[in-house]
């Protein structure tokens, strides 16, 4: 195991290039119509599967008082099966290893990107495709063969699934585990250094990553002499040697009494329903232009379970903004979160970074009508945006979907004036809800992994 885990990362480079070459991935617009195995029912006007599984696309109406839209409907995905997102990890010499797969997915802006060891919604594992099997699952489905270190049902993102959520599991093996064709066992710091980069660490890996830091504490180790500066003041947010500005029982109280507060109702019609969409020959879109479409694509593809397949996507229109922004409260690193309605959540409330939006959608709206703090962070200078990455999202159901994902500092002085549902927390008390369902969404985790990439 030791030779086969050396230094792999050392030609991570042109072992990614070597897969990308090895693959033939082809993804193409078509007409809605030509969606094969795909049609709208005849009474509601669902985009659906021919055998009920996979996923649908129907329609949600939502009146809420939470922003400044109190009443939309809109297109959204209905996936009610639990997914897999599994990293199996490993202890080499004292250095924790994870195996990574290089996978190509139709929505992605590169096609191929790194995701976890398993990667496979139950329609896909259970091989309703009648493809190939998913490799590793039985570490996944049968964890006596390694020991379980995470394994929560998680959310993903709730302005474009109803309800969607995925078993995230780490479990750590102590017998030889061979690297297949496109896997590769790369050092955990190295994972960490690749968060760096754009569009390289897919969404569903960095769900899984945000919690090893709660599996595996002791990577951090004790600080001394590791890290300086800014790092430093992370890695005592993550492991907590200081005071919190909030106690974390009355952080729980704060969003109990905020979910309470707000009056919203997602009501589940028919995509004819939808108030506001067109559907055009080659996509359902907004009339104002703005939010996303679904589209059709034709794949074909080499290395995955089937090797043709049609399918939709959702296409967001333009660029995301993920942004925490952060300060020294008591002398300990705060980020400030917030506690963000979206139509798909389970709980309709769930922990978000400060700003999460498409900017383009509020560009005909008054400044006063923006999200909270939005200007702040895209008017920051460069000296006080401690991380940017342009990431991409879900490629297997979105379609070029990219965030620019940021960490931007703000003075300790600095006084901010803060709405109801916004509070300050440490890293540690972050992912410590890591543990439990429906408290950080999708983009909290993936903003929470990457930071570890600060220590490295």
């Amino acid at each position: 195991m030791a030779d086969t885990l050396a230094e792999p990362h050392l030609g991570l480079a042109s072992w990614l290039a070597e897969r990308r070459r090895s693959h033939v991935f082809e993804v193409a617009r078509i007409p809605l119509s030509d969606l094969v195995g795909w049609g709208f029912d005849a009474l509601t006007g669902n985009l659906v599967h021919d055998s009920g599984k996979f996923f649908a696309v129907e329609g949600v109406h939502v009146r809420s008082d939470y922003g400044p839209v109190p009443e939309w409907w809109q297109p959204i995905i209905r996936q009610p099966e639990f997914g897999i997102l599994g990293i199996l990890v490993k202890r080499v010499h004292g250095a924790v290893y994870c195996l990574l797969q290089a996978k190509p997915e139709p929505g992605n802006v590169n096609v191929l990107q790194l995701s976890p060891t398993v990667q496979a919604t139950r329609s896909n594992y259970t091989r309703v495709h009648r493809g190939d099997g998913t490799r590793y699952l039985d570490y996944f489905v049968r964890p006596q063969r390694g020991r379980v270190l995470i394994d929560v049902l998680q959310s993903e993102q709730g302005v474009w699934f109803y309800r969607k959520r995925n078993r995230n599991m780490i479990v750590e093996v102590g017998e030889d585990v061979e690297a297949q064709e496109d896997f590769l066992w790369l050092p955990l710091e190295e994972v960490w250094r690749l968060l760096k980069l754009d569009n390289l660490v897919n969404m569903d890996a960095r769900s899984v990553l945000s919690c090893l830091p709660l599996a595996l504490p002791d990577w951090l180790g004790d600080g001394e002499g590791a890290c300086d500066g800014f790092a430093r003041t992370v890695r005592d947010s993550f492991i907590g040697d200081g005071p919190s500005c909030v106690p974390t029982e009355r952080l729980l109280n704060w969003f109990t009494e905020v979910k309470a507060g707000y009056h919203t109702s997602v009501r589940p019609i028919p995509l004819a329903e939808v108030k506001g969409w067109h559907r055009t020959e080659y996509e359902i879109s907004h009339e104002e232009g703005k939010f996303f479409s679904v589209l059709a694509v034709d794949v074909r593809a080499s290395g995955r379970e089937v090797s043709h397949w049609t399918q939709p996507l959702i296409a967001p229109r333009g660029e995301g903004v993920a942004a925490f922004v952060a300060k020294r409260v008591g002398g300990v690193l705060h980020v400030l979160a917030q506690a963000r309605v979206e139509p798909g959540f389970v709980d309709v409330v769930e922990l978000a970074p400060t700003v999460l939006c498409n900017p383009a959608n509020y560009r005909d709206m008054p400044r006063t009508d923006w999200p909270p703090f939005l200007d702040y962070v895209l008017a920051a200078g460069p000296e006080r945006i401690r991380y940017s990455a342009l990431l991409s999202e879900e490629g297997g159901r979105f379609h070029c979907a990219q965030t620019r994902y940021l960490l931007v500092e703000a003075g300790d002085d600095e006084e901010l004036d803060l709405p109801p549902n916004f509070q300050w927390m440490t890293l540690r008390q972050l992912t410590s809800l890591l543990r439990h369902s429906h408290y950080l969404n999708v983009q909290a985790r993936s903003l929470l992994a990457c930071l570890n990439s600060v220590l490295v």
